[in-house]
């Protein structure tokens, strides 16, 4: 019995945990009788003023995870959608590489995240934001993508902008 507590007092302190970030609720639409929601929060990203990221993600209800039998993990489906809502702001941004993670909330209790990486795109000057899950014994291809171009806006590096790279073959540039 006492490892059944136990069980549920981690759970409890998990999703607690699950709530904090850099977020803000914007709002919650109802898409069934049983309680499910598909909640939507406004993400400003912490390395980069002027820039705020919507995703909807899909939160199961208490009467849903009764039924289902699985008690601890919500969907990783998700939408993302990111815009320059003024004048930007770049701090200390990886401009290489695999980008870094900007908003991760837990979908079970152990095993599976959402998150949100930054991808700086040099050849497009463009930010690129990818929403997806993580698991960690199995890979999900479960994804969403919003791109902020940065040609035309009112751009300040913190650091000085990084050097252009060759625009990719067949891209093209809109100004």
């Amino acid at each position: 019995m006492h490892s059944i507590a136990r069980l549920a007092i981690v759970a409890v302190a998990a999703i607690s945990l699950a709530a904090c970030g850099n977020r803000n609720e914007v709002g919650n639409v109802g898409v069934d009788w049983t309680g499910n929601d598909i909640s939507i929060e406004a993400l400003a990203d912490p390395d980069i003023e002027g820039v705020v990221c919507h995703l909807s993600f899909f939160n199961r209800s208490f009467i849903d995870r009764l039924s289902q039998g699985n008690w601890f993990e919500d969907p990783s489906y998700s939408a993302l959608d990111c815009s320059a809502v003024g004048p930007i702001t770049v701090g200390d941004i990886a401009t290489r590489g695999a980008g870094e993670e900007i908003f991760r909330e837990g979908r079970s209790l152990i095993w599976k995240s959402l998150r949100v990486t930054r991808i700086y795109d040099a050849a497009n000057n463009a930010l690129v934001y990818l929403a997806h899950a993580r698991q960690i014994q199995q890979g999900s291809g479960k994804m969403s993508l919003s791109v902020v171009p940065l040609n035309g806006l009112d751009v300040t590096w913190e650091n000085g902008a990084p050097t252009p790279q060759p625009a990719v073959e067949g891209s093209v540039l809109v100004q």
